[in-house]
């Protein structure tokens, strides 16, 4: 595996680590308006990403099969949906501004379970780079280098304000600085293993390579509609989370045709 490709993997981790770091640079826990705006953004991020890096080139590698090239995407979508369905069932987790925990019942303290829920959510965008970057090593000419940097830019990018998502609130329950970093950065810890063991995998399944595109895709479409958008709908009334769905969305639909 070649220094692009290890760096390309780490690059989302280091997001989530500095945004963690914010814990160490801001006294108060971030305010409903400022989580609002950055949920929203991660938001469109995933969402174009799930568009532009992995639906559109898992059809361009099934056009030969004329008008059921869907056909491998619509089934790849359906299985990360149902897989990230499952995982949100047997792990035990709580979302942020959440007073009940979803999964089976566990006796594990609040914070661990927002951990969790961070954890959880970062699992498809790990297997998103990870399988680009496959895609990209078996000499695929629909995916770039260019295009798989794009989305771990945009992966670093809106893990940056989730890492500080999770820090400050586990400053705010009571968690030294320290101990709240480093809970930060953990959870985006599964991002590059999660890549590298999809990487392992489709190295061995090149032809299920459209069906593991779209797999990623349907797994961080499951993220945005479950968690981040009634996330940053909730409460008070506010335009803030939609408008930064809108900046996340165009700014990673631009990193992927500039860079792609």
């Amino acid at each position: 595996m070649n220094g692009d490709v290890v760096l390309g993997l780490m690059i989302p981790f280091a997001g989530t680590a500095l945004g963690s770091a914010c814990v160490f640079l801001m006294k108060k826990e971030l305010g409903a308006l400022v989580q609002k705006a950055l949920t929203g953004f991660a938001s469109g991020v995933m969402v174009a990403a799930s568009i532009w890096s992995l639906l559109i080139p898992a059809m361009d590698q099934t056009e030969d099969m004329g008008k059921l090239s869907f056909l491998p995407a619509f089934i790849g979508f359906w299985l990360g949906i149902l897989f990230l369905l499952l995982l949100d069932s047997v792990i035990p987790h709580l979302h942020m501004n959440a007073e009940k925990a979803e999964g089976p019942k566990a006796k594990l303290r609040k914070t661990t379970m927002m951990v969790l829920a961070v954890t959880l959510h970062n699992i498809p965008e790990g297997m998103a780079v990870g399988v680009v970057y496959a895609g990209f090593l078996s000499g695929n000419t629909t995916i770039t280098s260019g295009g798989a940097l794009a989305l771990a830019i945009g992966i670093a990018i809106q893990n940056f304000p989730e890492g500080a998502i999770i820090s400050m609130p586990l400053r705010a329950a009571g968690r030294s600085k320290g101990k709240a970093f480093r809970d930060g950065v953990l959870s985006g810890a599964v991002e590059p293993v999660g890549a590298l063991l999809t990487i392992l995998a489709a190295g061995t399944i090149i032809p299920a390579m459209p069906y593991l595109l779209s797999f990623a895709a349907g797994a961080m479409m499951y993220v945005v509609v479950e968690e981040l958008i009634p996330e940053m709908s909730s409460g008070e009334h506010s335009n803030i989370g939609v408008v930064m769905f809108a900046v996340g969305f165009t700014l990673m639909m631009a990193l992927d045709v500039a860079l792609g």
